[in-house]
């Protein structure tokens, strides 16, 4: 089973953000940047990435579940001031997959 976690600002909790008022951000042409990756031991990688367009903790649950939707995925840790997102996974993904579970968030996977 995948572990999850979501690391949330206190700022996060404010109503009101742009996520919450329209079903899906903005579309923008999204530009994959290749992670920094770093593998842990032959079972394990861990991959950062970037995502813009987060504005609150609805928006971090809904990038952390779809990326923790990838197959091999075991952990996903968003932080919501930087965009930054860490993937640690079975196996390397490919650009490609975190971009369409980025994408299907509603959010830009940006270098």
């Amino acid at each position: 089973m995948n572990q999850l976690t979501v690391i949330q600002p206190e700022a996060a909790a404010a109503s009101g953000c742009s996520c919450c008022a329209t079903p899906a951000a903005e579309a923008t042409e999204a530009v994959a940047a290749e992670p920094k990756e770093t593998i842990v031991s032959e079972n394990v990688t861990t991959a950062v990435y970037t995502v813009s367009g987060m504005t609150c903790g609805h928006c971090v649950n809904s990038v952390t579940e779809e990326v923790g939707a990838i197959d091999g995925v075991r952990n996903v840790d968003v932080v919501l001031e930087t965009g930054e997102v860490t993937v640690t996974s079975a196996a390397p993904l490919t650009v490609e997959a975190v971009q369409a579970a980025v994408d299907e968030a509603g959010y830009t996977l940006v270098h």
